[in-house]
């Protein structure tokens, strides 16, 4: 019989200083903090402005703490990015689930999509979003990728109701396209829109479906 012990009985001691744990190293969410500063900093400043110095500091943390968090300003840059898409996307189907499809017409499910995007773009903690759409460039081909499949699942919850629109006949410009200029349209707010020069973001969501669908 063999006299190496069995795998269970062998505790390897990690050399050096122990690893910090997750939540030592998260240290209250310090994670989010650092995304919620990079994002407001990258949608003022610009990415290419901004230091990581100048994140650590708007996140109330010494200058390297970012790095314990990212690998680099560009993997923060796409973890801003990335954040902003899930939340996009966790806002829309929350929306899609709350509406009871069968109970509302095509236009009211486009009003609830439409109002959703807005506080995305518009509302409190707004920034990630709107980075992205200024900073795209700045991401490498890789990142643009992995990016591109989450804007390709949050606008493909949009087609159904585009498309019960233009069957319904509201909508006579092709699903597709329609798709584009609608969400571009919507997207382009963030660069004039100011709460404190005329409607909130909900008006500005009524104005939305009434400038894109006429009501039967």
């Amino acid at each position: 019989m063999s006299d190496a012990p069995i795998f269970s009985d062998v505790v390897k001691r990690p050399r050096g200083r122990p690893r910090k744990t997750v939540d030592e190293r998260d240290d209250g969410n310090r994670r989010h903090a650092l995304l919620e500063a990079a994002a407001h900093l990258f949608r003022r400043k610009g990415f290419s402005a901004t230091t990581t110095r100048d994140i650590a500091a708007a996140a109330g943390m010494q200058s390297g703490s970012p790095f314990y968090h990212f690998k680099s300003k560009d993997a923060l840059l796409f973890a801003v990015m990335e954040e902003g898409m899930h939340t996009a996307l966790n806002r829309q189907r929350s929306a899609l689930s709350d509406m009871a499809p069968s109970q509302l017409s095509a236009v009211e499910q486009l009003r609830y999509l439409i109002h959703a995007h807005f506080e995305v773009l518009l509302g409190p903690g707004n920034d990630f979003v709107p980075v992205m759409l200024y900073e795209w460039r700045s991401l490498s081909k890789g990142q643009r990728k992995e990016l591109a499949q989450l804007i390709a699942d949050y606008e493909a919850l949009w087609m159904p109701v585009l498309q019960a629109l233009h069957t319904g006949g509201q909508l006579r410009a092709p699903v597709g396209i329609a798709r584009l200029l609608i969400l571009g349209a919507l997207n382009w707010s963030v660069q004039w829109f100011d709460p404190k020069k005329g409607a909130s973001v909900k008006e500005l969501g009524e104005a939305a479906v009434v400038l894109f669908l006429k009501e039967s």
